[in-house]
């Protein structure tokens, strides 16, 4: 059961903000891909031994395996930021949080759900990101798919 927040009447995010908080993330999923890379390194290592290691090339069927896996880490940062926080790193910097209209955190099938969209919404031209700058449009086609919404954080007050 999740409680509601004082975020409620916040502001939506605008495209801009949603955007710049994409290119911080994008620093921590590239890390995240260098990570995966060398743990895929590793297990062919320990598999194949280091002779010769250049020659020997994964089949399809691990190819795939392999590309499938990256997809679930790189879509596993937004989840397990999205549930624990409702905050990735570039939203946090960015004041940004991902909610339901309620102000409750955003449901595990909502999670999963937005990750794929919002990856299909930026590998389709950006259409679903775009959207958000229709006049009559409460949000980009992701949140009004998985019924979440981003808002924009007060400053904090310093003491």
């Amino acid at each position: 059961m999740t409680e509601a927040t004082d975020t409620i009447s916040a502001p939506a995010a605008n495209l801009l903000r949603r955007l710049m908080a994409l290119v911080y993330d994008a620093f921590l999923l590239f890390a995240i891909t260098l990570g995966y890379g060398a743990f895929l390194l590793l297990i062919k290592i320990l598999f194949n031994g280091t002779n010769e290691l250049e020659n020997i090339q994964p089949g399809l069927a691990m190819q795939t395996l392999s590309f499938a896996g990256l997809l679930a880490s790189l879509g596993g940062y937004y989840f397990i930021c999205w549930r624990k926080q409702g905050q990735t790193l570039g939203m946090k910097a960015w004041r940004l949080k991902l909610q339901q209209p309620d102000g409750s955190m955003a449901s595990p099938k909502q999670c999963v759900l937005r990750t794929l969209l919002a990856t299909l919404s930026m590998a389709a031209a950006g259409i679903g990101y775009l959207w958000c700058l229709l006049p009559a449009a409460k949000g980009c086609l992701h949140d009004i798919y998985t019924g979440t919404e981003v808002v924009v954080l007060p400053k904090e007050q310093k003491k």
